[in-house]
């Protein structure tokens, strides 16, 4: 098993992990509700990951923004955000060992709680 230390394992991670959402059960809010444009989703993922684990500063935006008219079109609920938390931690297991793996999954349990959170509160504001 490979540590993960590289924009290049990034790349690797982000994508085999969103081919198993595009199988998965929350797929559809990739495809069907936020219609993502994969060829432009996938290299801000990519800078996404490489600021929060290596510190590069490559990501410009902001996450929690751009899930908000998601949100308000179809529900993203607790169980989602667990499904997408599961396969992420399937993919960094696989692929990944080592202290910026370990790291990849304990900031996303942090992402799904807070988002989970955000996208419930602001559904019983609406």
């Amino acid at each position: 098993m490979k540590k993960l230390e590289s924009r290049q394992d990034i790349e690797l991670l982000v994508n085999s992990f969103y081919a198993k959402v595009a199988k998965s059960g929350i797929g559809f809010f990739f495809d069907d509700v936020a219609k993502v444009d994969w060829g432009a989703h996938l290299p801000k993922m990519y800078s996404f990951w490489e600021t929060l684990l290596f510190g590069q500063m490559s990501y410009k935006g902001n996450p929690m923004a751009a899930h908000f008219p998601i949100n308000e079109a179809v529900p993203m609920e607790q169980q989602h955000f667990e499904t997408w938390l599961q396969l992420w931690t399937e993919t960094v297991e696989e692929n990944f060992e080592g202290e910026a793996a370990d790291a990849a999954i304990y900031k996303a349990g942090n992402i799904a709680r807070l988002m989970s959170h955000k996208m419930e509160m602001a559904r019983r504001l609406a």
